[in-house]
Parts: structure tokens; C-alpha cells; sequence
């Protein structure tokens, strides 16, 4: 143990997408683990720009973060000490994917990935680049719950820019050697989720005694995953051995839309007010992880069930509203 820990403090690690929900969170661990971290993120106007920046708090406050505003597309190359890259950075969002915003998609999911990879090609150091991919590329999968095996048949222009993301670091790992991981989250939730994503709203419209708005008739089912398991599992990811390149990350929290609605009711002991409209063009109907793979090979054991995660997500939305 004490081996492991000297050698993460000589280890630097780049993270791309920082300050974001699961970027920011990933920091904070690789720091608190021991490592050297430098983090990049564009502050795209996805979201506010004071959100991100208030994500990276408490990682800027340590020595060992160093923080970019950068571009992916505009970086030339890499730190010659970077060992681990976390490629964490993507245009988010299946319903907003369509139409003129594809292009931001095209450029931030699939070109800036592929960039990056072409300065992998001959950076001799790397000993991982893990890209963080998507349920989204799965589709309406055919087996129930879906293993990593599965053909992907994405539905929206969002969840084709991931796989193509996916294809991308297979090919460089294919004809380059670069030492590659995807990770495929499934519906990701917890502390500092964006505020365009469900639970987020959910909770926020709740305290704030608005109606929710819900896609479809709340019959719709996920399988969420805490962002904490989902950081366990890119370190999982960063230190073990294995021959596998493609992951499903769930948390075995499998629960419809209008369950999540009871359950958060319960925890704020308030009515929801449910507004139900037409579903949205790209949104899958169910999705559920099978990890068997990743349990094997990575260790990886959800440790997040959704009533715990959902209370932590609350006590945030709480503090960062002031409610």
C-alpha cells in the first residue's frame, strides 16, 4: 500500500472537463489519492460558467491542481509528464443534439477527441487515456439489461458522436498502441449534477412548489449510477490490469421516472406537481447495465444505492440554492 501511494504522487494525471459534474468530482479524488492533476475545460455556455468554476473549489485550493482554460482543439501538445488522461470533456445532452447544434456536437465530442488522440500518438509516457462514453450509444438495446457486447444502434445525434468517440480510441489503440478504456455511464446523478439534467430540476421545482415537466408518460425506466461509483470506477479504470477496452458503468439502481418522482417526494415531504407532455425524440425507452465485466475485471462494485444518492444530491441543491 505504501508503494502504491509513493508512486501516484510521481504520477500526473490530465483531466479534460474539469470543472463539470463529473470531471470536478474525478479531481478532487485523484488529488485526494495522491496525485498530481492538471485540469482543462473550455467553460462552454452550456451551462453557467459560475457553476463550473464553483465545481473546482476545493481542488484549486490544493497545491497539486493545476487549472487551464483551454479548448481541446487548440492544444498543440502534451506535458511531457502526463501519464493518465481522463477524457471526461463532451458537448452533454440528447435532446438538444439535434438540428444546427450538431455541429457543436461533431466538434466537441468527435473532433476534440480525436485530436487529442493524435497527441497521444507518440506521448511515450502515457500509460492510460480513459474516455468517458455514454448508455446513450447503446439505443433501445435488444437485450435487457444490456452487456458490453451488445450492438450499438444509437437514436439521437448525441449518443452517434459518443460511439464515434468510442470508434475512435479503438483505432488509435488498434494502430498506435495508446493503452485505451471506455466507459459507458449509465444516467449519472448526485452533487453537482448540471442543471439542465432531471433530478436536478426535479428536486429544485419541488422545493420550489413548481410543477416537473416529464417526458413521456414517467413510465420510462434508467438505471442510475452515483457520480462517486462512477469516479470509483475511472480510478478503477486508471489501475487495474486488463485486457478489456469497453466497460458499462451502472449502478444497479434501476427505477421508472415516476418511482424517482415518489421517492423524492418522500425525502423532501412535499407533492409534486407533474406536468406530463409529449416524450422527446431520441430519448430511449429503458436502459440497464449489466456489469459483469467491469465487476470482474475492474473490481468495480456500485456502492451508491438512489434513495442514498438522492438525499446527497438534495443536502447540495439545498446549500447551493439556499432553500
Amino acid at each position: 500500500m505504501k508503494k502504491r501511494v509513493q508512486e501516484a504522487h510521481n504520477s500526473t494525471v490530465l483531466v479534460t472537463g474539469a470543472c463539470g459534474f463529473i470531471g470536478s468530482h474525478l479531481c478532487e479524488k485523484l488529488l485526494e489519492t495522491g496525485y498530481t492533476v492538471t485540469g482543462i475545460d473550455s467553460l462552454s455556455d452550456f451551462y453557467s460558467k459560475d457553476i463550473k468554476l464553483n465545481n473546482i473549489n476545493l481542488a484549486l485550493q490544493n497545491p497539486r491542481f493545476s487549472f487551464f482554460v483551454r479548448d481541446i482543439l487548440s492544444i498543440q501538445s502534451l506535458n511531457e509528464h502526463v501519464e493518465y488522461i481522463f477524457h471526461v470533456a463532451a458537448q452533454p445532452g440528447v435532446r438538444t443534439s439535434w438540428g444546427k447544434n450538431f455541429d457543436i456536437y461533431v466538434r466537441d465530442n468527435v473532433l476534440a477527441t480525436q485530436h487529442l488522440l493524435e497527441l497521444c500518438k507518440d506521448h511515450k509516457r502515457l500509460k492510460k487515456f480513459i474516455y468517458s462514453s455514454s448508455s446513450s450509444i447503446y439505443g433501445d438495446a435488444k437485450a435487457f439489461p444490456t452487456s458490453e457486447d451488445c450492438l450499438p444502434k444509437p437514436i439521437s445525434p448525441y449518443g452517434v458522436t459518443k460511439l464515434a468517440g468510442e470508434h475512435l480510441c479503438q483505432l488509435y489503440h488498434k494502430n498506435f498502441g495508446i493503452p485505451i478504456i471506455c466507459l459507458r455511464y449509465f444516467t449519472v446523478f448526485g452533487p453537482r449534477q448540471r442543471p439542465d439534467m432531471a433530478f436536478h430540476k426535479f428536486i429544485k421545482a419541488i422545493l420550489e412548489n413548481r410543477p416537473i415537466t416529464v417526458f413521456g408518460n414517467g413510465n420510462q425506466s434508467r438505471d442510475f449510477t452515483f457520480v462517486i461509483d462512477v469516479v470509483d470506477a475511472n480510478i478503477a479504470a486508471m489501475t487495474k490490469e486488463t485486457e478489456s477496452t469497453i466497460f458499462n458503468i451502472g449502478g444497479g439502481n434501476h427505477e421508472t421516472v415516476n418511482g424517482v418522482i415518489g421517492l423524492l417526494q418522500d425525502l423532501l415531504g412535499k407533492k409534486a406537481k407533474i406536468n406530463y407532455i409529449e416524450n422527446v425524440k431520441g430519448d430511449v425507452r429503458d436502459t440497464k447495465a449489466d456489469i459483469t465485466l467491469p465487476r470482474r475485471e475492474l473490481g468495480f462494485n456500485p456502492a451508491y444505492d438512489l434513495k442514498h444518492g438522492l438525499q446527497k444530491e438534495i443536502e447540495w441543491l439545498k446549500s447551493m440554492y439556499n432553500f
